[in-house]
């Protein structure tokens, strides 16, 4: 590969307000931290963003660095099935392998989606987040959303029961999913898993810690259980068969669209429904995102719905559905 062909791949951090906060268990934060990568070679700019996870020992400096250190090894021709093995999963390749799938989509004149050979993404419904408060504050923010037709309901533990009800009366008509992010116990989780049944919850996202969470495959469950911090690629799956009823597929947990497609047919083939996330994040970050919402029973990209602004030529979104994305965006 001689050096005029050898692409050239910068890195950058950017950072975008949140409309108001966002508060989960783990903590709330006003802004959207991200890492955007993006590879250029021959005329043609690819990019990719994610989202740096603490709660994965992630830092937005140690990703940034660990972009930054892929140039030489893409200098030297790696391409983006090496790029699986030449980085651990995470938030760092998944910018790395989005920024070179739509460089080879820009390059080659193809959708991302025909390059992969997945179905063409059409509309579809996303979740609309309501973030941790009390069960007032919760109530007061869903009837503000109750025209959505899937909500994201973050809970936290003591006190869930409430929250939840409270929820319910807000949106009688809204479909709703609940994420506790790991913050109940196994004293709490059947009767907090009650609570959800009976407000009609249809999916409870991580109940328990990821490594604690060997008591869902005791207890019967009245409500779907989704893994979310307890998966992350291929190779966490199969121990979770007992324990879940589906898998969240997030890009910055599985390092990238790449995987994210493979795992996605893999938990299919074992029984699992899917449920499509995403960090807090641009239609950048969501974009690659949307080649997997055909599989889906549940797609939550609603990361630019929660921002004060979104980057320009963002995804469309009309209400809660969300439209592919242009070419100029990603993909």
């Amino acid at each position: 590969m001689t050096s005029s062909q050898s692409p050239m791949l910068s890195a950058r951090i950017e950072r975008w307000p949140i409309a108001g906060s966002f508060t989960i268990s783990r903590g709330a934060k006003t802004e959207a931290v991200t890492v955007v990568a993006q590879v250029s070679r021959g005329g043609h700019s690819g990019r990719g963003e994610c989202v740096p996870y603490p709660r994965y020992g992630e830092t937005v400096e140690a990703t940034l660095a660990a972009l930054e250190a892929m140039q030489e090894p893409l200098s030297r021709g790696l391409t983006r099935q090496d790029l699986q093995a030449a980085m651990p999963p995470g938030a760092a390749r998944n910018a790395l392998d989005c920024a070179l799938v739509d460089l080879e989509a820009k390059t080659s004149g193809q959708r991302a989606w025909d390059l992969l050979g997945r179905p063409a993404p059409k509309p579809c419904i996303t979740a609309y987040t309501i973030s941790l408060g009390t069960a007032e504050v919760m109530a007061a923010a869903t009837a503000k959303a109750a025209h959505r037709p899937l909500l994201k309901i973050k809970l936290g533990g003591d006190g869930d029961g409430a929250r939840i009800a409270a929820v319910r009366k807000a949106a009688p008509d809204s479909e709703l999913i609940v994420d506790a992010n790991e913050a109940w116990t196994p004293d709490n989780l059947e009767r907090n898993l009650r609570d959800c049944a009976q407000a009609g919850v249809n999916l409870v996202e991580q109940p328990l810690p990821a490594g604690q969470d060997e008591a869902l495959a005791r207890i019967h469950r009245p409500v779907a259980v989704c893994a979310d911090e307890s998966v992350h690629d291929r190779a966490s799956l199969g121990g979770l068969r007992a324990r879940y009823d589906a898998v969240n597929i997030k890009l910055d947990k599985t390092g990238g669209l790449t995987e994210a497609v493979a795992m996605a047919d893999a938990a299919q083939a074992l029984g699992f429904e899917i449920m499509i996330g995403c960090m807090v994040a641009t239609s950048l970050a969501m974009a690659p995102a949307m080649l997997l919402a055909p599989l889906a029973r549940f797609v939550d990209l609603d990361g630019p719905l929660l921002l004060s602004r979104d980057r320009d030529g963002g995804l469309r979104y009309d209400g809660s559905l969300v439209y592919p994305p242009e070419a100029a965006l990603w993909g």
